[in-house]
């Protein structure tokens, strides 16, 4: 096998199983809001679910759980497009007559400077999905359960 198909392969495979695991979060932190919602409503007296906080719960769950997805996906486009960018300034410096010294220690700052504002841009964009996620989420919780409330009532 080639080294590209390799790639391909290992970028594919490591694509299912973060889908594979996410997917099973999703469904098992909606199973759970679901079961405080049916809970709840069995017991009138203390009405949790009203007040919203499952909802809110379950979308903060979910937007960090789609943050960290989106991150490392993110990572996973950003690592070859760095590594890129590196060798050609290395490269660069090489041809601009640098010694081989100078080099190594310009190298190595390169490289703190390139990590750092990597991780800089991948927490933030992180934490905009994150946010972006939970606030849908709560609000798509929200409609549906006032939807249930409605249907429930109208049945009665």
């Amino acid at each position: 096998m080639s080294k590209r198909r390799t790639w391909v392969f290992l970028f594919i495979s490591v694509y299912a199983i973060l889908l594979s695991i996410s997917w099973n979060f999703l469904k098992s932190v909606l199973s759970w809001y679901e079961s405080t919602i049916s809970a709840d409503s069995s017991n009138p007296t203390i009405s949790i679910s009203s007040s919203g906080w499952p909802a809110l719960y379950a979308s903060v769950l979910l937007g960090v759980a789609f943050g960290v997805l989106s991150m490392v996906a993110a990572l996973a486009v950003v690592l070859p497009a760095t590594l890129v960018t590196w060798i050609t300034i290395l490269v660069l410096l090489t041809f601009a007559g640098k010694p081989r010294r100078d080099l190594m220690l310009e190298g190595k700052k390169l490289t703190l400077d390139i990590i750092g504002f990597v991780i800089k841009i991948l927490i933030k964009e992180g934490n905009v999905v994150a946010a972006l996620c939970a606030v849908l989420a709560y609000f798509v919780l929200l409609i549906s359960r006032n939807k249930q409330l409605q249907n429930g009532v109208d049945d009665h």
